[in-house]
């Protein structure tokens, strides 16, 4: 009898659990630069953006309205490469992932309500009126 040759098997990022090694030297760092992003674009994306407009409100406006903008694409990011991770079967870095998701939602709720509090109109102005 002759032995018939096994068909390779296929690799399939979903097919088998990440090893835990691996998985931890990718999440940790990610993890740390994910995080470490969120608070030098806060110190010097918006902290040095507010202090050169020297009390220009429009370009603090501007300046917070990047910020969202940018803690949004990271928040979108993170959730995308925390699918990923779910992909191939790496809790690690998922967990790393949501916690860095998580505090960007929290970073990014937290400015949203700033901002809708210094650009609330004041007591007693109807809305859609010429003098508000």
């Amino acid at each position: 009898m002759t032995k018939t040759a096994l068909a390779p098997e296929r690799r399939r990022p979903w097919s088998r659990r990440t090893p835990l090694g691996p998985d931890l030297a990718l999440a940790i760092p990610l993890f740390l630069v994910e995080t470490a992003w969120l608070v030098v674009d806060s110190v010097l994306g918006l902290g040095m953006e507010v202090w050169a407009a020297q009390g220009n409100q429009a370009q603090v406006d501007t300046a917070s309205l990047a910020y969202m903008g940018r803690v949004r694409v990271l928040l979108v990011t993170v959730l995308i490469l925390a699918v990923l991770a779910g992909l191939f079967r790496a809790p690690g870095t998922v967990i790393a992932h949501l916690l860095v998701a998580l505090l960007a939602a929290g970073v990014l709720g937290h400015v949203q309500q700033q901002w809708d509090h210094d650009h609330a109109p004041p007591a007693g102005c109807i809305r859609y009126s010429a003098n508000c």
